[in-house]
């Protein structure tokens, strides 16, 4: 492996990849590629310690036994802390958010500790959140709106010390009065929309990949991503105009 090797760390995939979230590993991987740049996908499974070393990280979703193995794991091998400490960018999809937070809450009200990487807490909805959703991004440079699919039944309330990543347009985001969507702590990104969330947003992978490699990236001009951006955001306007129609018939 050249020394110039972007690493991309697919943390725990074994355990945190609903809903195909490791493809966010993929289209880092490609558009590096696609770039020019040589990049390798390191794969961070519950046999392997968590590497402080790689240039960017992505974790995925999972269940509530998944998250606790998953939670167990990094806090036995906190490589992924210390990789955010010293800024290396971190993508956390759902319920990753709820295992970087301070605790998270069970349907049956338990309430489990967190590695508390994001100042924030998990409480269940009373209404499960499922559907396209649309956001308008709020970290600075990130200009086009943000598409993903939404599942999850926990409301995020962010701490002073936590920022949101985005606001609602269309769907639920983190279930908030506020509208808000995801978090922004330092280097870590945490979003609930799943996609995977880079093959919807390629602004959004190629802002981790220019804080990775510390360069400014030439765009890609790929008509395929372009096609499937215009179709999930018809959708998100879609949910949100069936939403009102049933609101009306209640």
């Amino acid at each position: 492996m050249a020394e110039s090797t972007l690493r991309i760390g697919l943390v725990l995939p074994d355990v945190m990849g609903t809903y195909g979230d490791g493809g966010n590993a993929l289209i880092l991987r490609q558009r590096a590629r696609m770039r020019g740049i040589d990049a390798e996908i390191v794969s961070i499974t519950l046999n392997d310690p968590v590497p402080e070393s790689l240039d960017v990280y992505t974790l995925g979703g999972a269940e509530d036994y998944a998250q606790r193995l998953a939670t167990r794991h990094l806090l036995q091998y906190p490589g992924l802390q210390r990789a955010a400490e010293r800024g290396a960018p971190v993508l956390a999809i759902c319920a990753a958010i709820q295992v970087l937070g301070h605790w998270y809450e069970t349907n049956t009200g338990e309430r489990v500790d967190g590695i508390s990487m994001f100042d924030l807490t998990t409480s269940p909805q009373s209404k499960r959140s499922i559907g396209e959703i649309v956001t308008t991004p709020l970290l600075d440079g990130l200009t086009d709106q943000l598409t993903g699919f939404e599942n999850h039944g926990g409301a995020t309330t962010l701490g002073p010390d936590a920022r949101p990543f985005a606001r609602v347009v269309h769907g639920d985001g983190n279930a908030t009065a506020d509208r808000s969507e995801g978090v922004v702590q330092g280097s870590v990104i945490g979003t609930y929309m799943h996609g995977p969330a880079l093959a919807r947003n390629p602004q959004l992978a190629d802002y981790l990949l220019a804080k990775a490699t510390g360069t400014t990236l030439a765009p890609l001009d790929i008509a395929e991503v372009a096609q499937l951006r215009t179709e999930r955001l018809a959708a998100g306007a879609r949910r949100a105009r069936d939403e009102r129609a049933r609101e009306r018939q209640r």
